[in-house]
């Protein structure tokens, strides 16, 4: 048997497939975990880390980011794959597209995804991969070779660009999207991209389950309306206005439609983004039952499970969908306790404040003028291990929350269990350590957080990707060695 490189001693290994922590160590040989059991003797000239009885989860895949959206792609992965290291996050899934914002540009991704690659490539802490949106017609076609060539296997669609902006009202929507002249992004659309990865997956049976589409859904008619009477009211300000001017319905009516889209061009692998409200959430299960041969997975962020209208601090809490109020939340953690929440993710989008706010900053900011996103990847597992534990969850469950579930859907078979053959990409976690957020201490180059004065109930001590710490003792170490993942990746 090859001499281990590392062994993790003393720790509480969190495996998903439920079924309490178990107190072994972690053996590590050439990147992956080679053995999990207790007292593993250590040969001579192999490194040991002291776990001290800390929770060992998988590291976690969290899958919704938006690395250069507000910021060059290239600083971006540098800065804010730091704040994953942080949070005991291994591998970021980013979202991509052509249009304003990330690289501000049109065209094919034979032209723009090589150069999405060499800006991130050589500077991220943490493995990372990329989910790409077919923007217009001719991005279609290219499905099938951004699946053989780049590895991309998950693609997304933003239900309300065609019609609404993406901070609010829009009039110029193909101004924004940089599409073709004569071009629509709509249902039509919509629908022939799942066609065009139906016909993906049926080129690529093997693989096949691992390619999947994603949906915001929100529905641009209705929160044009919302907005127009929300304004004219003016009864409600700040957060509160916001969720009212996106309200829950909208999202309700999106998630029926894109089910319904589903059906009708035979694509099973549909994964419904960021569901915020206790009437999404109904949709999706109402539509999980209409149509059971889809094979829907269901996502929430954190900050729609730790933060609410009220608690948020400020307006920086703007995104998309809208934080909602308490009984929103309450009703999220009901669905994810019941088992029908797929997995849990940031939607990390660092958005510095002057970009944020503009020029006169948080205190005259208005909530529609405002950017919507914010970053969070950093409060991810620590955030869900605190509150979840307050409510009942296991930690198994925890483990397949943020890590099983997305690696088996995304094609990171390597990713997701603490076993032998898998990445040795682990979080040691401190579960009875709170902290009160201050984003002075996040490694994020976002100066502020609407989750400032919230206090986290557990702390991620270390973070391994492939068995090297990139996050020891409160700070980032090493030199960024994380790879861009050619999905689906391979067993060793």
């Amino acid at each position: 048997m090859t001499k281990p490189d590392l062994i993790i001693r003393d720790v509480q290994v969190v495996r998903p497939g439920g079924g309490d922590p178990q107190h072994a160590d972690i053996a590590v040989t050439d990147g992956r975990v080679s053995e999990v059991a207790p007292r593993i003797e250590v040969p001579e000239g192999t490194a040991v880390h002291e776990g001290r009885g800390r929770l060992a989860f998988p590291g976690v895949v969290d899958a919704h980011q938006h690395w250069g959206i507000y910021n060059p792609l290239a600083e971006d992965t540098a800065t804010e794959s730091r704040a994953c290291a942080q949070g005991g996050v291994t591998t970021s899934l980013t979202y991509m597209r052509t249009g304003q914002y990330y690289l501000n540009r049109g065209g094919s991704y034979a032209e723009v995804f090589p150069e999405v690659l060499a800006a991130a490539e050589g500077r991220s802490y943490v493995d990372y991969a990329f989910h790409l949106a077919p923007m217009q017609r001719s991005h279609i076609d290219e499905i099938p070779a951004l699946v053989r060539d780049h590895g991309v296997t998950s693609f997304k669609i933003f239900m309300f660009y065609g019609s609404h902006g993406l901070h609010g009202r829009s009039a110029d929507q193909n101004s924004f999207l940089m599409i073709p002249e004569g071009e629509r992004y709509d249902l039509a659309h919509f629908e022939f991209v799942m066609r065009g990865i139906q016909a993906a997956r049926e080129a690529n049976p093997e693989i096949a389950d691992q390619i999947s589409l994603s949906l915001h859904c929100e529905t641009a008619e209705i929160m044009t309306a919302y907005t127009k009477l929300v304004e004219e009211e003016g009864r409600l300000t700040g957060l509160e206005a916001y969720s009212a001017s996106r309200p829950p319905h909208s999202e309700g009516l999106a998630v029926t439609i894109a089910s319904y889209l589903a059906h009708e061009t035979q694509l099973p692998t549909i994964n419904l983004l960021h569901l915020s409200s206790a009437k999404a959430m109904e949709a999706a299960m109402t539509m999980q039952r209409a149509f059971p041969h889809v094979d829907f997975r269901r996502e929430v962020t954190i900050g729609h499970l730790l933060a609410d209208v009220t608690t948020a601090d400020g307006i920086g809490g703007k995104v998309n969908p809208p934080l909602r109020p308490r009984a929103d939340v309450e009703a999220l953690w009901e669905h994810l306790l019941g088992g029908d929440v797929s997995w849990v993710v940031s939607d990390h989008a660092c958005c510095k404040e002057e970009t944020k706010f503009g020029s006169g900053g948080t205190d005259k900011a208005d909530v529609f003028a405002a950017k919507s996103g914010f970053g969070g990847t950093e409060y991810l597992l620590p955030g869900l291990v605190g509150e979840g534990r307050k409510r009942g969850l296991s930690m198994s469950r925890v483990a397949e929350l943020t890590a099983w579930n997305p690696a088996q859907r995304l094609g990171l078979p390597t990713k997701g269990d603490i076993a032998p053959g898998f990445d040795a990409d682990i979080a040691l976690v401190d579960p009875d350590r709170s902290y009160v957020v201050d984003p002075a201490d996040s490694e994020s180059t976002q100066e502020y957080t609407p989750f400032r004065g919230l206090e986290i109930g557990s702390t991620v001590t270390t973070t391994f990707l492939r068995g090297r710490p990139v996050y020891d003792d409160g700070k980032v170490v090493g030199e960024p060695t994380g790879r861009y993942l050619h999905r689906p990746t391979g067993r060793a």
